[in-house]
């Protein structure tokens, strides 16, 4: 397979990232276009390419294009690539457009098969958090790529010694949901324990710091052991009056959240200990 020649429309958080994580594993990166001239500047210099001025001679001198912008970007600025390619500024048959969106889809690029190139989507299940050391945290991350012909992107996650796998661009939403829910929604259920432990009037100071072994245990209790090996508590044991007097101390968004949560559970302890009954505990959770 050819080696790509990968350029980054965008130059932020991502686009620094990534250009920099595959220099570092000697892949070929043409360089940057940014509106803003200083971050390409920037970005350019960070990862030791080339900066670009105008779109059409980053297009002419790549083969894969990175659309390394927000999500409510990634339209505009297909059709300014479109635009150009129409103009006879930048032809992109034969070439691949990628963008990062975790929730979209390669859907976005409309009709970019009939201008003879192909359309992607390449996603990190990791968070980027600093444009500087990012890319030090993709070497652990899990890669998705979804679209037509992927064997060249495959290829290259693949040589950066990540684990990659095709995802289907109708489960691109409940992909992304499922990063949500190990991520964002973590720190929902995070903050309504510590708002519970203030109602049992412990200071705010005390709550915000008494849970953190806690979570921190039990986080890497399911890294090293899966979530099924790693649930211990009321549901796992069954103890349905432990589980009633919870109920019957939460109300409002707290104890549906708690109610929901541990029916979950139940489908968790049951793979635990098959020879358990956890109907009675299920039915409780179920009424209440």
């Amino acid at each position: 397979m050819r080696k790509l020649r990968i350029g980054f429309i965008g130059a932020g958080k991502v686009g620094f990232s990534l250009g920099r994580y595959f220099t570092e594993h000697n892949q070929y990166v043409s360089g940057y276009y940014s509106r803003n001239l200083d971050s390409s500047k920037e970005a350019a210099v960070f990862t030791g390419t080339k900066y670009y001025e105008h779109l059409e001679e980053l297009i002419q001198e790549s083969d894969t294009l990175f659309l390394t912008v927000p999500d409510g970007s990634i339209n505009k600025v297909y059709s300014e690539i479109l635009q150009l390619h129409e103009e006879g500024k930048a032809d992109i048959g034969g070439r691949c457009l990628v963008h990062c969106s975790g929730a979209m889809s390669s859907m976005v690029f409309s009709g970019i098969g009939l201008k003879g190139a192909e359309g992607c989507s390449v996603h990190p299940i990791c968070a980027v958090s600093d444009k500087q050391t990012g890319y030090l945290d993709l070497s652990k991350a899990y890669f998705t790529i979804e679209g037509r012909n992927t064997e060249d992107l495959l290829k290259l996650i693949a040589d950066c010694g990540n684990p990659v796998e095709l995802l289907e661009a109708d489960k691109k939403a409940v992909y992304h949901a499922a990063a949500v829910f190990a991520s964002n929604l973590v720190v929902a259920v995070y903050d309504a324990a510590v708002k519970l432990l203030e109602q049992c009037g412990l200071s705010e100071e005390f709550a915000a710091h008494a849970l953190q072994p806690l979570f921190a245990g039990n986080a890497e209790s399911i890294l090293k052991k899966g979530t099924v090996q790693a649930l211990t508590g009321a549901v796992e044991r069954g103890d349905e009056e432990t589980i009633r007097k919870h109920l019957q101390s939460l109300a409002g968004e707290e104890r549906e959240i708690y109610r929901l949560l541990s029916l979950q559970l139940v489908q968790v302890a049951s793979q635990k200990n098959p020879e358990r009954n956890y109907e009675n505990v299920k039915q409780l959770l179920e009424d209440a």
